[in-house]
């Protein structure tokens, strides 16, 4: 008998199989036969091609078939078990631990018989295996309900009143009453000369300098507070350099209660996955694995909006209309709670190009430049460097050069500041202002 007379039984069964669609008949009808002819002593290489050739597998596979029925007799494949999927109680424990793995399989391990019952296993998965899992759900899409908390965090309150015990340089208003009371043992009014020079994410550019809580910061925090009291959309604009993300960060401190406050970095032209990109990082969703599911990504943002909260947009002249109409639809959804806060230079005119989200805006606010009467009362409360100036020599560098510009000013006061250290004895006067306002650059 030639082999494939041998093996057409096999042929036979196999297409039947195939015809069925159960792969594990042909394994089965394989591996019987190659043993019977083992047993008579007739098998040979070319059965085993053959039989691979049947069941639609390499020899290799046929030749490891046919080993385990010799060692162990069995001749059907061992069912894989399922791969471990989260079930919705476990993976509402694993937001409440924050997305912390090893902690959910700690817990886990704590409380074996009551999670057994839900998984329907006789084991407990290891801690790899639940680590594949949560990147398994990840891709699909699926979110924790809680942001991942971030490493370090301070409590709000804990930090503003550690804060005003340090007593470092903040925010005056313009009477020149400090935001926070000496702290005991110091005296008031005296200035670490190691200040930082940033306040708010605002560069200050010099050690000592405080935020001014002039006019225009006033009118952007009673803007701000009023629209995120009614959930709605405020547009910050103004010419560069006027104090628009100073007023925006103010506001935003003294709101009457402490809210969420997210804030959204956009790149230059953004597209609309880079947009939503920015988005879910901004309320800390997982942007990698959702920038380009765009129906995941559009229901987790919709989600992330049901909060009440304030998620800020800085610089917003860089989206264009297509991608600002997508923040339309967000804001637009019937479960938006939160508020929309859009700055930048040009804003305006950024969303007049995008007519639909435009309409929606429920508050526009200007930050104008320094009134020219205010500027010496201003700088004097922005660093005491310029207590000894006079007024006259004040308002001529400001109608020469920093026209009512508080980042031109901050920059002033920077070449100001340093000329002082260099030069012993040297005067706050014209000459020197004159000085510091040649280093601003040929033109303005």
């Amino acid at each position: 008998m030639t082999a494939e007379s041998s093996l057409s039984l096999l042929v036979d069964g196999e297409r039947t199989a195939s015809r069925s669609g159960v792969r594990v008949l042909s394994r089965q009808a394989v591996v019987r036969r190659l043993l019977a002819l083992d047993e008579a002593g007739k098998l040979e290489s070319v059965h085993v091609r053959v039989a691979a050739g049947s069941a639609g597998v390499s020899r290799r596979t046929v030749w490891r078939w046919l080993a385990i029925a010799r060692e162990s007799g069995r001749v059907a494949p061992v069912p894989r078990r399922a791969a471990f999927t989260f079930t919705d109680v476990l993976w509402d424990r694993l937001s409440e631990v924050g997305g912390n793995v090893a902690a959910l399989h700690r817990w886990m391990m704590d409380h074996v018989e009551e999670v057994l019952p839900l998984l329907g296993r006789e084991a407990l998965p290891s801690l790899a295996t639940l680590h594949l899992a949560v990147r398994r759900e990840y891709s699909r899409g699926r979110i924790l309900k809680a942001a991942r908390p971030r490493y370090a965090r301070v409590d709000p309150a804990a930090y503003d009143r550690a804060l005003a015990e340090l007593e470092l340089p903040g925010t005056v208003d313009e009477a020149g009453r400090a935001s926070a009371g000496p702290a005991p043992g110091k005296v008031a009014g005296t200035a670490d000369a190691s200040a930082l020079s940033f306040t708010g994410g605002v560069r200050l550019y010099v050690p000592g300098a405080h935020v001014v809580s002039t006019r225009q910061l006033g009118e952007v925090a009673e803007a701000l507070a009023h629209t995120v009291a009614a959930r709605g959309i405020v547009c910050v604009y103004g010419d560069p350099g006027h104090g628009k993300t100073v007023a925006v960060h103010h506001a935003l401190r003294v709101l009457p209660r402490r809210i969420p406050v997210r804030r959204a970095l956009v790149a230059v032209k953004p597209a609309l996955p880079q947009l939503r990109a920015a988005l879910l990082t901004a309320f800390g969703l997982p942007a990698t694995a959702l920038t380009n599911r765009t129906d995941a990504a559009d229901r987790a943002l919709l989600e992330a909006f049901r909060a009440p909260g304030v998620l800020v947009i800085d610089d917003v002249q860089r989206i264009a209309a297509p991608e600002l109409d997508y923040l339309r639809l967000l804001v637009d959804a019937p479960s938006t709670q939160a508020s929309l806060v859009l700055c930048g230079a040009g804003a305006e005119r950024s969303l007049a190009r995008a007519p639909a989200l435009a309409s929606r805006v429920l508050t526009w606010q200007q930050v104008p430049r320094l009134d020219g009467a205010r500027v010496p009362a201003v700088l004097r409360l922005f660093h005491p460097l310029w207590d000894p100036a006079t007024d006259a020599d004040l308002l001529h560098a400001d109608t020469t050069h920093a026209r009512g510009n508080f980042r031109t000013w901050a920059k002033v006061t920077s070449h100001a500041y340093a000329a002082l250290a260099r030069t012993r004895g040297a005067a706050v006067d014209r000459a020197l202002l004159a000085g510091a306002c040649s280093r601003l650059g040929p033109t303005l």
